[in-house]
Order: structure tokens, then sequence, then C-alpha cells
């Protein structure tokens, strides 16, 4: 808004450079343009402030589709007034001298033009449309035809307001039919959520399948190298076997041969030793062929002394000696015969 200040009689106005101010005295144009600045009288005095500057209007209406669904769309229309003379003629801009303010609410009215014309539009060509194709295609459909209606709305060019831009943000059903188009589509997702996860379980089981096989395999391998392993051993050992079983029977022929030769060694020993015992014994009675009885006698006393104990003391009576050499002469006289 335009800065005035005041002094008596006289007010002093001074203007933005996004502001088209009108002074009209007596319904002539005394000063016009934007961001001027001069005096003037508050009792004869008529000011119109038109802003000039690019404008922002924000839209949310509802509509219906051709399938009789309720929407909803939300828009932006960016405008400004090209001709703010033509603009202060059509639209109530004047300005109150004393509290700087404009005595109506001229953008109010111009942002009810604008959306009521917008509207219609946009209505038009959603009620043409179904509710899938409005919300896949509704915002660039609405987005044109809004822009090309307000461009060619004659009461738009009248006002000198040029339409700079439209945006059409989102055009969306009610929460409950959304929720319900939305479920589909969630649904696909979950199922492909689903499937990558089952197809990660199966990759996993298949991955432990493959270990649980080279495990196997390991394991099959490894007993098959035992089972050789310890059948070459059993090989070993029994050759080992053999081989004492073998050296075991040549050591016990050799002792055999050894014992057999050592026997007959200790018989022909002892053979050669009976022998000449025999030869002994027989030279030693041929020695006593032919002796004393009583001489022989004496001998084998002598013999069995030699053989008995030793014996301290013996007493002989007179008829235990005379006893034995009766039975020593009957010995002796039969032998004799």
């Amino acid at each position: 808004m335009a800065d005035i200040q005041r002094r008596p009689l006289l007010r002093h106005l001074r203007g933005a450079p996004t502001t088209y101010v009108r002074h009209l005295r007596g319904g002539k144009a005394v000063h016009e343009g934007v961001g001027v600045s001069f005096w003037f009288r508050p009792l004869s005095a008529v000011i119109s402030e038109v802003p000039v500057d690019d404008r922002e209007l924000p839209m949310l209406f509802h509509a219906r589709t051709a399938d009789f669904q309720d929407v909803s769309v939300q828009a932006t229309v960016t405008y400004r007034i090209a001709d703010p003379a033509l603009a202060a003629g059509r639209v109530d801009f004047a300005v109150d001298p004393d509290s700087s303010g404009w005595r109506s609410a001229p953008l109010d009215q111009v942002a009810a033009m604008l959306t009521e014309t917008a509207q219609q539009h946009a209505l038009t060509r959603l009620a043409r449309m179904r509710l899938r194709e409005a919300i896949a295609d509704g915002p660039a459909a609405v987005r044109a035809d809004v822009a090309a209606g307000l461009g060619d709305d004659p009461r738009t060019r009248d006002t000198g307001i040029a339409i700079v831009g439209v945006r059409v943000v989102a055009v969306r059903p009610e929460a409950e039919v959304e929720r319900a188009l939305q479920t589909p589509a969630r649904e696909e997702v979950q199922q492909e959520a689903d499937r990558a996860t089952y197809e990660r379980r199966a990759l996993a089981v298949e991955r432990e399948r493959a270990i649980a096989e080279n495990e196997m395999q390991n394991q099959i391998e490894l007993a098959t190298r035992e089972e050789a392993l310890v059948a070459q051993r059993g090989q070993n050992d029994r050759r080992r076997a053999e081989e004492a079983a073998a050296a075991a029977l040549i050591a016990a022929e050799a002792q055999a041969g050894r014992d057999r030769i050592a026997t007959a060694a200790l018989a022909a020993q002892r053979r050669e030793l009976g022998a000449a015992k025999a030869e002994a014994e027989a030279a030693r009675l041929a020695a006593h062929q032919g002796t004393d009885p009583a001489v022989l006698l004496a001998l084998a006393a002598r013999a069995l002394a030699e053989h008995l104990p030793e014996i301290g003391q013996l007493n002989l009576s007179p008829d235990v000696l005379t006893t034995a050499l009766a039975r020593l002469g009957a010995g002796t006289g039969t032998g004799e015969r």
C-alpha cells in the first residue's frame, strides 16, 4: 500500500513500485502511474490504488466425475493486473486518505471472480471424465482447461487481468474411495514383496541344500577314504602277520632242528657215557672176579659207608656183628653157586 502522510488540510502520498495509483479530482485524472508521489486535498481527491505485482490465488473446490464420484481439486492461479486503469474502472480500488486502506475488498472480488471462472471450467472438464481417468489425467487436463478458460474469459479481459500461470496440485477422491482404489495397488505391491520374500527364502533354502549336499559329499568322500585306509591298514596287518608267522615258522623249524641236533648229541653222549660206565663196571667186576668174599664184603661196606651220613659213634654188639657176617657169608656162597 502507498504511504500517506497527514498535514493540516493536505495529504502527501508516496506510492510503491508495484502499485498503480490514480488521483481523480472533479472526475478528471490529476496524477496516475506506478511509483508516483504527490500532494492532494483529502476533501476533493479520489485515490485509487491497484497492485500490479503477481498474485497467488489458492483454490480448493469439489467436483463430480462422469461416474458420479466426488473429487476435490486443489489448484493455484497466478495472476496480475495488466491494465490497472481498466481494473480501477471495473473494480472499486478506492483508498481512504485517512486510513491508507481500501474502502472495500477489491482483491477478494477479483479472487471470487477468478475462482468461480476456474471452478466452472474444471467442473465441466471433470464431468466428462471417469474417476480413474480424473485421478490419473485430471490434473493436466484441468490445468489446460482452466488456463485457456481464464485467458479467454471476457470478464477477465475487461477487468484488465492477465493469467500468469495455473497449477493443479491434485485431484483426489473421497478418503474411503481413495483407500478402495489404493487397495489393488497395495495388494500388488504386497504380492511383489511376498514374491521377493519367497524367492529370497527359496534361494536361501537352495543355498542351504547345496551346502548340505556339499557337506554330505565331503562326508562320503571322507568315509570312502577312511574305508580305503582301513582296508590298507588291514592288508598291511595281514602282511605283517603273514611275515611274522613265516618268520616264526622259520624260527621254529630252526629251533626244532637245533633241538634235534642237541637231542641226538645228548643221546649219543649218553650212549657213549653208558657204554663207558658199562665198560668201567665190567672192568671193575672183572677186577673183583676171584676175590675173597670177605674182601668184597669189606669193599661193599666201605662203599656203603661212603654214601651214609656222618656217624659220630657206632657201637656194634657181638651178636649184631655175628649175624651180619653170617648173612654176608650166606649171600656170598649163593653168588658163587
